[in-house]
């Protein structure tokens, strides 16, 4: 069980934020949130959207630093990936 972070570099709000995950369980990675103070707001269906300024506290907590291809790929193996289509119909 890992909690990843990527890179911050998704522009919004002033900011540029990274993206939050685990590859084994939502359980996980909302139990992780929690533990940091994660807003529940920034969770979007299969991740937690982070601004930058949090992202080294997040990885001194014990997130693992991949790249953006990385976690995608890992999350989408992990089964929790909600795809764009999904989003839509949601």
């Amino acid at each position: 069980m890992t909690v990843l972070i990527d890179t911050a570099m998704w522009p919004a709000h002033g900011t540029v934020w990274a993206h939050l995950v685990s590859d084994s369980s939502l359980d996980e990675l909302h139990a992780f949130a929690r533990s940091q103070a994660l807003p529940p707001r920034s969770f979007d269906l299969d991740h937690y959207d982070v601004p930058a300024e949090r992202w080294q506290a997040l990885v001194d907590a014990g997130a693992t630093p991949v790249s953006g291809r990385e976690l995608v790929t890992r999350l989408r193996a992990s089964g929790l990936r909600v795809s764009a289509r999904e989003r839509r119909g949601l």
